[in-house]
């Protein structure tokens, strides 16, 4: 089930729980996020800016 806002959990994380986050809102498996960030990682680009940037910006769950 998705929810409705972009947040991160407090349980289910591993690292900042970004991934987990976002899995969550769109309703898709948290490994399969994970797993997709770290082969994006292969290619050039930000990645890991925007997952620190994410991290900082995503407010973590209440619950």
């Amino acid at each position: 089930m998705a929810t409705t806002t972009l947040t991160r959990p407090r349980h289910g994380k591993v690292i900042a729980g970004v991934c987990a986050g976002i899995a969550e809102r769109f309703g898709w498996s948290p490994f399969l996020v994970r797993l997709a960030f770290l082969l994006s990682c292969l290619l050039p680009g930000p990645q890991f800016v925007v997952y620190l940037v994410l991290w900082v910006i995503m407010p973590k769950r209440a619950y």
